[in-house]
């Protein structure tokens, strides 16, 4: 069963009801390539692609497609305000867990306040927790402890969702 096909004459052209889907990232005969969007286990498996070349014949390739871990991925924030601005520290205490691509912003505020957000990116595969670690210069850090549910949400279609997690102080 074709999915799609592209010819000089016709151009590309994708199976009905897979428009949405999957579309040609190039659609040059010289280099041609698609996109499957919105993967699912359903899509798992081998795709051949043929190449009709008039008079050599057909030029097969063959690719396969395989999915890997039931993560979630989670975009867990951290804001809290004071004066002087106060240091935002996101931790995951539970072990083979990490947090990465952090990213901190300082906005300084009309009353001489600062507001810090840190955000991070978890990758948690059942529920966990995520700590949230605020301190100042005069006072002692204050700690707090959320748990980030496992991977149960998915949307209609089937994606991976990115869920937002955010501490406010």
């Amino acid at each position: 069963m074709s999915l799609a096909t592209y010819t000089e004459m016709l151009g590309p052209r994708v199976r009905p009801g897979l428009e949405e889907k999957m579309d040609f990232q190039y659609k040059d005969l010289q280099s041609c390539s698609m996109v499957i969007r919105k993967v699912t286990e359903q899509d798992e498996g081998c795709y051949q692609c043929l190449f009709y070349i008039y008079p050599l014949g057909a030029l097969i390739g063959r690719t396969c497609l395989r999915l890997s871990g039931e993560d979630m991925l989670w975009i867990v924030s951290c804001s809290a305000t004071g004066r002087p601005a106060p240091t935002v520290t996101l931790t995951a205490p539970q072990q083979n867990l990490s947090l990465s691509l952090y990213n901190t912003t300082r906005v300084s505020n009309s009353n001489g306040t600062v507001t810090v957000t840190t955000t991070a990116l978890l990758s948690a595969s059942s529920s966990t927790q995520v700590g949230c670690s605020v301190s100042v210069l005069s006072a002692a850090p204050r700690e707090l402890l959320l748990t980030v549910p496992g991977p149960s949400h998915t949307s209609d279609h089937g994606e991976k969702l990115f869920q937002r997690l955010t501490f406010i102080d």
